[in-house]
């Protein structure tokens, strides 16, 4: 009797049950902790449009950073003017002499074209170059949002798919304030760091200094002061030091009374060189904080500094917090305008959920009655592996993070008739051999391995087509293919060793004379 208790402890099939009562207690209760798609619960669908064409004049912005540089190490004349406008730098200089002997200096750039024109030069990337540039500004910004809103919101559910040539479609399930949506999307966070030039409480005050044209390589930026008042800056119209050079951002308290939000910053090598060059040339004078534009403050340079410093202006904790996100997850390489904004209700999930569980409940109840009716006992056995098949899917969604969307539902409903196909199967090669007049036990062992073959092909070659959707499609694809893949596995995992299971426990601990399959 001991013995009898102590086999059917440790079998095989109370370590299968185990697993099952481990992962029901994991993914319940599933209203909390099983991710949804935008389609069950809602939230905000926003497409967007890559301007591509800055991409590529960001690219030639350093090209053009460059140039003075390599001019005084050949000993060539410099511009007396440099402008990037229609995706293309412009050298002008003194007179047509200087800019033909420039231009033979600068042929052999890579992958730019050098066309002279009486005292200007023109550099421009080549077609092929420049469409590259602008297909990578669209998947670079796909990876910025996926990192900003991934920490901004906590959720590993949006979805950030291509649309086009130049567009991106972000889905975010739960958010439903469109304000917040726009805030987190719409920052390009472009840092920058330049000297200043001149301050004034307008714009009209600093062009009159200049005769109302400032300098074409300076620009006038907008801020506020210590009181909030607007104040403008004459700043460098370029930048050698921008956001691109940090290595890490975190918020935190600070400023003149140690109380304020303030962003503590830090730069990788090259950036602490960079800056540590413009601060120990500069002590004494103003250098701009500028963000999108914007400047944040303009501190007095006290002392060269390397490495770090601290980003103040009247932030907010919630402010601080989310700008030193944007700055860790970078820029923008390319600003987006908004084309299309919409706030999905959870009205059309719910329905779906509540026909979905009344369709599924209806289909495990037929599929219940039609396996008694037709295979008895052993039918109640391949329903109990359908029942664990599906914890089983749930819990993969649950373990990897994934989102559970409507195309994902339907990936559930094909797990459940690949899992019933499996059972049958496996039945049919039972049937045979007990026809053959072998044991139930050799019966049953030569039912499974039999089936293993097919069972197999079957399903691997699904799991291709399943690889297949998640690598190249986008979307409610995705959610698919993922709940078939897991399906498979979980189908084999149930058809195979836990239906097993079950058999050899019934045979093993109870004397079965007949079996009805």
């Amino acid at each position: 009797m001991k013995k009898s208790m102590s086999r059917m402890i440790f079998s095989s099939f109370t370590f299968w049950l185990v697993v099952a009562g481990l992962c029901i207690y994991s993914v319940l209760p599933l209203n909390k902790k099983l991710k949804r798609g935008i389609d069950l619960v809602g939230g905000t669908y926003m497409t967007l449009e890559v301007e591509t064409e800055k991409a590529v004049d960001a690219e030639l912005l350093t090209v053009m950073q460059s140039i003075p540089e390599k001019l005084e190490k050949a000993g060539k004349p410099l511009p007396k003017a440099k402008e990037i406008k229609n995706q293309k730098i412009i050298l002008t200089f003194a007179d047509v002499s200087q800019a033909s002997e420039v231009a033979i200096q600068l042929q052999g750039m890579r992958d730019i074209n050098v066309t002279p024109s009486g005292q200007q030069i023109t550099l421009q990337y080549t077609e092929k170059r420049a469409e590259q540039i602008k297909k990578n500004a669209v998947t670079s910004n796909r990876e910025v949002y996926r990192a900003r809103l991934g920490e901004l919101m906590s959720t590993a559910e949006i979805n950030i798919a291509p649309k086009g040539e130049r567009g991106i479609i972000i889905e975010l399930p739960g958010v439903t304030d469109p304000m917040k949506a726009r805030a987190m999307i719409g920052k390009s966070a472009i840092l920058e760091f330049k000297l200043v030039e001149r301050t004034a409480a307008s714009e009209d005050d600093i062009l009159y200094e200049y005769d109302g044209e400032i300098p074409y390589d300076m620009e006038i930026l907008k801020g506020k002061d210590k009181e909030g008042e607007d104040k403008f800056y004459l700043v460098p119209r370029y930048t050698d030091l921008t956001g691109k050079d940090l290595k890490n951002a975190q918020s935190g308290l600070g400023g003149d009374i140690g109380t304020e939000h303030v962003i503590n910053f830090e730069f990788s090598s090259e950036g602490g060189k960079k800056f540590y060059e413009l601060t120990s040339r500069n002590v004494g004078r103003q250098v701009a904080v500028i963000l999108d534009d914007v400047v944040l403050m303009a501190p007095v340079i006290k002392t060269a500094l390397r490495t770090s410093g601290v980003i103040t202006g009247g932030f907010s904790s919630e402010q601080a917090k989310q700008l030193a996100t944007l700055l860790r997850s970078g820029a923008l390489v390319a600003p987006v305008k908004i084309e299309g904004e919409q706030q999905i209700g959870p009205t059309l999930g719910a329905a779906s959920i509540k026909q979905g569980l009344i369709s599924c409940l209806v289909g495990l109840g037929l599929l219940l009655l039609f396996s008694l009716l037709y295979y008895g006992l052993s039918g109640l056995f391949a329903f109990i592996a359908l029942m664990f098949n599906l914890c089983l899917v749930l819990f993969g969604l649950y373990a990897t993070g994934s989102v559970l969307t409507l195309p994902g539902i339907a990936g559930m409903v094909l797990t459940v008739g690949m899992a019933i196909d499996a059972s049958i199967l496996i039945y049919e090669r039972i049937k045979d051999g007990l026809k053959e007049g072998v044991s139930i036990k050799n019966a049953v062992d030569k039912g499974f391995s039999n089936a293993m073959v097919v069972i197999l092909d079957a399903n691997i070659t699904t799991m291709i087509v399943g690889i297949v959707l998640y690598k190249f499609g986008t979307g409610p694809l995705q959610g698919f293919a993922v709940t078939m893949m897991l399906g498979i596995v979980s189908t084999l995992i149930t058809g195979l060793l836990f239906l097993k299971s079950i058999f050899t426990f019934m045979l093993t601990n109870f004397r079965v004379q007949k079996l009805r399959i």
